[in-house]
This record gives C-alpha cells, sequence and structure tokens, in this order.
C-alpha cells in the first residue's frame, strides 16, 4: 500500500497542509499518478481553485474514476476547501463541468457580502461529527455547498446566512475551511482524523 497520500493536481495550498502532516511527523507521498491513488490506504485532497479548472486536470490525467472508486469503497478520505466542493454534482463557478457525484448537492455562490469570505469564523457542530470541536477556523471561500442529505453536515458556520463548513459521512470527511491555515485548532484536527483512520 502507498499509505497516506496528497493529491497534487496542480493546485495550490501543497505546501501548508504538507508542512502540518511533516510537523505531525506522518510519512506521505505527494502525487497525482492513478496507480498511487489505487494504492492508497488515506487520501488528503486540498485545495484552491477553480472547480472547472480543478475537474478538467482531473480527466485530462485520467484520474476522476481512480479517485471515485477509493472513496465510493471505503478509503479515508479528507477534503480541504476545494476538496469538499467537488464531491458534489456541479458547481454555479462551472457551470456544465460535472463534479466527483459522490454527493447529491451543488455548490453555490455566497448571495450576500463581500466574496471571498476571508477570515475567521465560528464552527457549530452537529451530532454527526468524530474530529471537529465547537473553534474558530480560518475560511477563503466564495463559494459553500448545499447537500441534499443534510444528515452528513458535521458542521455549520455563519457569514451573512448559515451554510455548510464540514461533511462526514463512513470514510469522508470534508472541510469547507482550512486547517491547515487554523493553528493549533487545525493541527489537531489532521491530527484526529489520522489517528482516527
Amino acid at each position: 500500500m502507498s499509505g497516506l497520500i496528497v493529491l497534487d493536481y496542480g493546485g495550490g495550498n501543497l505546501k501548508s497542509v504538507t508542512n502540518i502532516l511533516d510537523k505531525l511527523g506522518y510519512t506521505y507521498n505527494l502525487t497525482a499518478k492513478k496507480e498511487d491513488i489505487l494504492e492508497a490506504d488515506k487520501i488528503i485532497l486540498p485545495g484552491q481553485g477553480h472547480f472547472g479548472q480543478f475537474m478538467k486536470s482531473l480527466n485530462s490525467k485520467g484520474l476522476t474514476e481512480a479517485l471515485t472508486h477509493k472513496i465510493n469503497s471505503g478509503t479515508p478520505f479528507l477534503g480541504i476547501c476545494l476538496g469538499i466542493q467537488v464531491l458534489f454534482e456541479e458547481s454555479e463557478e462551472a457551470p456544465g463541468i460535472k463534479g466527483l457525484c459522490i454527493f447529491p448537492g451543488k455548490v453555490v455562490k455566497f448571495t450576500e457580502g463581500k466574496v471571498p469570505q476571508i477570515g475567521w469564523n465560528e464552527l457549530k457542530i452537529t451530532t454527526n461529527n468524530t474530529v471537529l470541536t465547537n473553534d474558530y477556523v480560518y475560511f477563503v471561500n466564495s463559494y459553500h455547498v448545499v447537500p441534499e442529505n443534510k444528515e452528513i453536515i458535521s458542521a455549520y458556520s455563519d457569514y451573512y446566512m448559515g451554510f455548510v463548513a464540514s461533511i462526514e459521512y463512513k470514510n469522508i470527511f470534508a472541510f469547507q475551511f482550512h486547517p491547515e491555515k487554523s493553528g493549533e485548532v487545525g493541527f489537531e484536527f489532521f491530527r484526529r482524523w489520522i489517528e482516527k483512520n
């Protein structure tokens, strides 16, 4: 097995995530190879970027099917920022481009306030949560997910309206916020997720 992989799809924010893993002392493989995805026993998908560009990059590298297969087959998965959004079917950011379709639902743009939302907001965790706590975490996002199945939501936050801050379902954890930019709180989220899985 390839152990823990961090998927390098050509987008931003990889260094912040790998720095956290280095501090925690975990071994990982930074990769964009299909065979590494298929052999991984944990996958982290960090993300800053554009929904459409990400999906085009994944499709052009032939990685979409491998990633979807691993997520659906029960491999522990952690998605960050864009990594939560691409789990859904579509996004207003890229009309006509299909996401990974792991969950039914869509990604919509904030209709109030300045976008992107940049800064610290409080998590309001739900009962469906095994990793997070009611802390302030760091967000940089113009879009947020709207799952059809509300039972997968593990935390909300507020930015002129309530929005989904994280989801948790079986092997899948995904955060709209950036744990790697959330100080000691985010550090602990990473540690708990890795130790849980």
